[in-house]
């Protein structure tokens, strides 16, 4: 497939000296309108057959990074993903080199965080088991056990851009919030009170939800096991918006199935997605969805407007946003 080249100005090429950006997973109207981001950087619309022989004179490339891609990439500075999630562009030759990472992290708070609202919710007032008697027409009332958010306490593992706004909504409930998260948090109105990672335990059993907004890295691949989901309060519930792998499935099941914890809500799945045959899907206490918490009418508005801030300053060599730490992962 012939590569799309989009110019950045109305009517000439890019000049040769002009910087070199290769999209992938874009389509051609939306790299259009990051074309008019600047004049000093050329667009290419990659694809996967010719990716490699695009990408060798690229200074940038959007959307993707592999070993092979990355191989040939002779002039590579600056790789920007579309997702927040770093975990699977991870490999070595990549971590350990001088190439700058940047990711789409802050700008799917606020859809992530209303889905994971909307999970506790859908939870502790029974939705997900009121809203099918819709169809028979069953009239329930007094049947089912619902519980008010006010007062109640969230822990939020992973207290980034996402895990904020979830904060955030969670003290509009009137719960208390108690952050966990690496960095020196300072205070603010999304919490009361933040501890790092290695406190994690101490404030489980204060919790009457975990929400986990955390990245996948090796620190976080199942950090919630059978240990922590027993420290959690008999009756709370679980809720994770970031990546499966976090937890451990056989575990959780087995703290849903003796009634410790009262019910997941969980848009990620261990493994992804879920087989149609498993068990999970036939529990009453889960609400699981399609990893679509950071779907809404809105994310695409500021995707675009995040990578034509960094187009422009890429172009002027200034600091770029969202740069990530690749030995951390995020």
């Amino acid at each position: 497939m012939k590569a799309l080249l989009l110019l950045l100005t109305c009517t000439l090429l890019a000049p040769a000296q002009n910087r070199k950006i290769v999209v992938f997973g874009m389509a051609p109207d939306a790299i259009k309108d990051l074309a008019s981001a600047s004049s000093e950087v050329a667009l290419i619309a990659g694809d996967q057959e010719n990716g490699p022989r695009q990408v060798a004179d690229a200074d940038a490339i959007f959307g993707t990074i592999s070993p092979e891609l990355f191989r040939a990439a002779k002039k590579l500075k600056w790789v920007q993903i579309y997702s927040a999630g770093v975990e699977r562009y991870r490999f070595p030759e990549f971590i350990n080199s001088n190439v700058t990472l940047t990711n789409c992290k802050i700008i799917q708070g606020p859809e992530i965080a209303d889905h994971a609202l909307a999970l506790l919710l859908g939870l502790t007032r029974n939705l997900d088991n009121i809203i099918p008697e819709m169809k028979t027409g069953e009239w329930s009332k007094g049947r089912h056990r619902l519980i008010e958010l006010n007062g109640k306490t969230a822990v939020v593992v992973g207290f980034g851009g996402i895990g904020s706004q979830i904060g955030q909504r969670a003290k509009a409930f009137g719960m208390r919030v108690i952050a966990v998260d690496p960095k020196d948090l300072s205070f603010g109105p999304q919490f009361d009170r933040a501890v790092k990672p290695d406190r994690l335990d101490t404030v489980l059993p204060e919790a009457d939800v975990v929400f986990v907004s955390a990245p996948q890295t090796p620190e976080t691949t199942a950090m919630f096991d059978e240990r922590r989901f027993g420290l959690m309060k008999k009756g709370a519930y679980f809720v994770i918006v970031s990546r499966g792998p976090i937890y451990n499935t056989d575990a959780l099941m087995k703290a849903l199935d003796s009634k410790h914890l009262s019910g997941a809500g969980l848009d990620v799945t261990n493994p992804e997605p879920l087989p149609k045959d498993h068990p999970l899907w036939r529990m009453e206490n889960v609400i699981i969805t399609p990893h679509v918490a950071t779907v809404s009418d809105r994310v695409q508005e500021r995707r675009m407007s995040l990578l034509k801030e960094n187009i422009e300053r890429f172009a002027k060599g200034e600091a770029l946003i969202n740069v990530v730490d690749k030995q951390k992962g995020y």
